[in-house]
């Protein structure tokens, strides 16, 4: 033991490594060298604050690009670039990529047209509206967005939970112009609270919407969606404005002396028509514009069959007129006080959160194909400061859509600019070809959302969760049937509630294990695990998987002594060595507080009155300088902490021995 006089040195550096003996050589004769376990280098309380807020919220250094600048207009360019991603790509643009982005502009344009339509009146709010959202918030995410491929517009989920959040409290038919403020005013709050998450670089908020519950989510609102379009399908004049699936399946059946069979012929053969060209665009992606023009399509077939067909199919519902004209000022509209501002309030943080995790998700997924990274806090800003600005222009809630995205994407898209053509094409609509949608049928939007909202429905992902992680399968469950029965919000909270119990749960009650000796080794590992590890005489090696907190204290002092007691139950039931020696290896221990370090002290105490010895090994930098700013260190001695598992069988094993041969 005299190399091991000195066990916690204060540097930030140590000796070089050396060759441990293995298990059977430290039994036999003493371990040559014993590792020093060193604390981390001095810091102040300042820069310790500075270095935990720059890990929350500056992970990613975003500022790095100005550290070594020393001239005023690099930094003021680097700025404006931050900012303005358009200035750090705009410079380079070219003909070529004009041509890429003006083809993938104009093709995403044919669905975006058909998609604004039918997602506003989705959302309840005029079909106008979704053209309005389809040009102002493009532009303005051209500007700031960092995503070469998203294509920025009304989205159905969004669109789904602001219908049907605010149709509980407000008619949109008995109070039109109340609803369209709602929308307008929810709008704004959402996009406040996006771009305050940006500005904030509060990003990790929306971690809480784990993939499990936007899963079940997004497939229930796909089933309630697609089960409210049966009003259109059949042709039902009164219909339910709930979304659960109970009253949407009565009302259904309670109404069928309101079904049309010409909305039903026309409805279900151009639902059919646009599942086939869907399914043809997926099997066989080069053919994408198939199912990508096939909205356009339908809507110009079907406004022609009714026109030329009006006098002989009177039951079949149109459209109707839609001003023409660019978006008119709606910052008047908006309210900031009265007994419907809460609603307002919940409805934009909601919606916002939403829009947000679906727009970052898809803007990273084609970022990831491409092999570009795409700055989630940039793009909270982007698309709160595109909410602001649609909510003062008569627009509703927009985001980055999967399906344009993707249409996007496959059509060649080289930079924003293709927004920016997309906008422009929505423009000649608002200007010139409004009348032509005046015989448009509401039967043909109700196939269109149908046919886009079926692809949330991802029942392999959720098989997936099964075989993976049943806690996320429930969390996926929880979602999808509460939004199925109770509603769309609620489903969503209890989806929500179920992904924060999970985590609660793995905080709580984290993992511990027995370690054992791999033969011939200095490795540790799960003695249930490997089946080659053995159990080391006298020892009982136990590993804790999480930090040590308040939280889960209480139960890792009795877990430990639960383990303690088993393992002496063992040892009598198979005649084995005396157990003198607990291990406790703290490799995977990234933090603790001053409840684990009480706990590890009451432990010391308790194991020190039965004779047994308490061990740590291999503690981490912020966990040792804590266990010494406390003196929780002092109670373990000059042998009681140990850079690595094996150096601490080593070397105790040889104080035993030294001891057995000392004695008579």
């Amino acid at each position: 033991m005299g190399l091991n006089s000195n066990r916690v040195e204060d540097l930030s550096s140590h000796e070089t490594a050396v060759r441990i003996p293995d298990l059977e050589a430290a039994m036999a004769q003493p371990a040559q060298e014993i590792h020093k376990v060193c604390l981390p280098p001095k810091q102040t309380t300042l820069q310790k604050l500075k270095h935990r807020l720059s890990e929350v919220f500056f992970p990613d250094d975003p500022l790095h690009k100005f550290h070594y600048q020393t001239t005023f207009l690099r930094k003021l360019l680097l700025g404006l670039q931050f900012f303005f991603p358009i200035f750090q790509w705009g410079p380079l643009y070219n003909v070529t990529l004009l041509r890429s982005d003006v083809i993938s502009g104009l093709t995403i344009a044919s669905l975006a047209i058909p998609q604004g339509i039918s997602y506003a009146k989705l959302a309840n709010l005029p079909p106008i509206v979704g053209l309005y959202s389809s040009f102002v918030p493009p532009l303005i995410y051209s500007l700031l967005g960092s995503s070469k491929h998203l294509a920025v517009g009304p989205v159905s989920i969004a669109s789904l939970v602001m219908g049907s959040m605010l149709s509980e409290v407000v008619s949109p038919v008995q109070q039109p112009d109340l609803y369209l403020k709602l929308a307008f005013t929810a709008t704004f709050f959402a996009g406040v609270f996006q771009a305050s998450l940006g500005i904030l670089r509060l990003g990790f908020i929306i971690d809480f919407l784990s993939k499990a519950t936007l899963l079940g989510f997004m497939a229930g609102a796909a089933v309630i969606v697609s089960l409210q379009q049966l009003k259109g399908l059949l042709g039902i004049v009164h219909f339910t404005s709930k979304m659960q699936l109970a009253p949407v399946m009565s009302s259904v059946f309670s109404h069928r002396d309101e079904w049309s069979w010409q909305t039903i012929v026309m409805g279900f053969g151009f639902l059919v028509f646009l599942l086939a060209t869907r399914h043809i665009s997926m099997r066989k992606p080069k053919l994408f514009w198939i199912s990508a023009a096939a909205p356009l399509t339908s809507v110009l077939l079907s406004t022609l069959i009714v026109f030329l067909l009006r006098s002989k199919s009177p039951h079949i519902s149109i459209i109707g007129n839609l001003p023409k004209g660019l978006n008119p000022p709606s910052s008047n509209m908006l309210f900031f006080s009265g007994s419907f501002f809460g609603l307002a309030i919940k409805t934009g943080i909601i919606t916002g959160i939403l829009s947000l995790t679906e727009g970052i998700a898809v803007g990273r997924t084609f970022a990831s194909l491409e092999n570009y990274q795409v700055d989630g806090n940039k793009e909270m800003m982007a698309i709160g400061l595109m909410n602001i600005a649609g909510s003062c222009s008569s627009c509703y809630v927009t985001t980055g859509s999967f399906s344009r995205s993707a249409v996007n994407y496959n059509a060649g898209a080289k930079t924003t600019v293709s927004n920016i053509i997309m906008a422009s094409a929505v423009l000649v609509t608002l200007l010139f070809l409004m009348p032509l949608f005046h015989y448009t049928p509401n039967v043909i939007l109700a196939a269109i959302i149908i046919t886009a909202v079926i692809g949330l429905i991802d029942y392999q992902s959720a098989l997936r969760l099964w075989k993976v992680d049943k806690l996320d399968f429930l969390a996926c469950l929880s979602s999808f049937f509460g939004v199925l029965f109770i509603s769309v919000p609620l489903g969503l909270a209890i989806a929500v509630g179920v992904s924060v119990f999970k985590i609660l749960l793995h905080v709580t009650r984290p993992n511990t294990m027995v370690l054992g000796n791999i033969p011939g080794t200095q490795i540790y590992h799960n003695l249930s695990r490997y089946r080659e590890a053995l159990r080391v005489p006298s020892f009982l090696i136990l590993a804790v998987e999480s930090p040590i907190y308040f939280a889960n204290s209480t139960y890792l002092q009795e877990r430990i002594l639960r383990w303690i007691r088993e393992e002496e139950e063992r040892i009598v039931a198979t005649n084995g060595s005396t157990l003198k020696c607990i291990i406790l290896d703290m490799t995977a221990v990234t933090a603790i507080d001053t409840s684990g370090i009480d706990m590890i002290r009451e432990i010391k105490k308790m194991l020190d009155k039965r004779s047994l010895q308490l061990v740590l090994a291999n503690p981490g930098g912020t966990v040792m300088e804590k266990l010494q700013q406390s003196k929780a260190l002092e109670i373990f001695g000059c042998s009681g902490v140990y850079l690595t598992v094996g150096e601490a069988v080593g070397d105790i094993s040889s104080l035993y021995k030294a001891q057995a041969q000392a004695q008579p």
